[in-house]
């Protein structure tokens, strides 16, 4: 398996357009802060002190969420060409186990994830710092990589369940430019959630991926607003919180950060185990 994982790996990295398409979410996110988003949000903050360190910080919470997710669908690319060109056919007719195989495929999607998503927290801390945010201590940057990795977890499971149904690099690039498109809605990154219809709401708070970035907003946003809401009303610091979905409310209730971390290890239980199923289950595909 770990000889897939390096071939694979060394496939994606050396492909640079599907590096930069599978990072193109990210980078819509940013140029849209930028250009629009920045200003158009700040405008309704002005009663805060520093109202653009705490929507940088939600900006680069998005950007992971998003990161997550299409980074891991960009490194199954890698499946989808070796079914085309019948590779596929090649490993079945060595010495490797369909499971070894499948596995090889997503522990390289996972791997891929969490590499992309630290490059975009370096990215982003980079640019908080420029612009005058604070930089974040050792103990928050260590609970952050450990939110990547449960994000990547449960999105690259997410993603591989996906593509075990994709055959066709033309089947995959529609799935990838669907993906890549409403990710930033479902994660909350292009609109504050609170901002949304009611039933858009819930359908952010149940989708898998959304928690990741209330777990990354939580840690990301902490200095931010303790900078802002020194002097200001719980009320208001409640109010906001869940405007841009720093905590999800279920019926009246806040969940806390468990029900989040809980929420991404069973998606990634589930549908890994899927996954595996249904590509070692296939005779002429993975």
């Amino acid at each position: 398996m770990s000889a897939m994982v390096k071939r694979n790996l060394k496939i994606y990295f050396r492909d640079k357009a599907s590096v930069f398409f599978s990072m193109l979410s990210v980078i819509i996110i940013f140029a849209l802060y930028i250009l629009f988003i920045g200003d158009s949000v700040n405008s309704g903050l002005k009663f805060l002190p520093h109202p653009n360190r705490l929507m940088r910080a939600w900006m680069l919470a998005g950007m992971l969420a998003s990161a997550s997710i299409t980074t891991s669908l960009g490194a199954y690319g890698v499946i989808i060409n070796d079914r085309e060109n019948k590779a596929i056919k090649d490993f079945y007719s060595s010495p490797v186990s369909r499971r070894q195989v499948a596995g090889g495929y997503i522990v390289t999607g996972f791997i891929i994830s969490i590499i992309m998503s630290i490059f975009t927290l370096i990215f982003g801390e980079i640019y908080l710092g420029l612009a005058g945010g604070a930089v974040l201590d050792i103990e928050t940057l260590l609970k952050l990589f450990a939110v990547i990795v449960l994000s990547a977890f449960a999105s690259s499971a997410i993603a591989s369940f996906m593509i075990s149904f994709l055959k066709t690099n033309s089947s995959y690039s529609a799935a990838s430019t669907i993906v890549g498109t409403l990710i930033g809605f479902l994660v909350g990154a292009y609109i504050p959630i609170g901002s949304l219809p009611d039933n858009v709401q819930w359908l952010v708070k149940y989708f898998p991926c959304a928690h990741s970035a209330v777990l990354y907003r939580q840690l990301l946003m902490k200095p931010a607003i303790k900078a802002n809401f020194a002097n200001q009303p719980a009320s208001v610091l409640k109010e906001i919180r869940e405007m841009f979905g720093i905590v999800f409310v279920y019926n009246g209730h806040i969940a806390p950060a468990w029900v989040s971390v809980a929420v991404l290890l069973v998606t990634g239980v589930v549908f890994y185990l899927l996954a595996v199923l249904v590509m070692t289950r296939k005779q002429n595909e993975i």
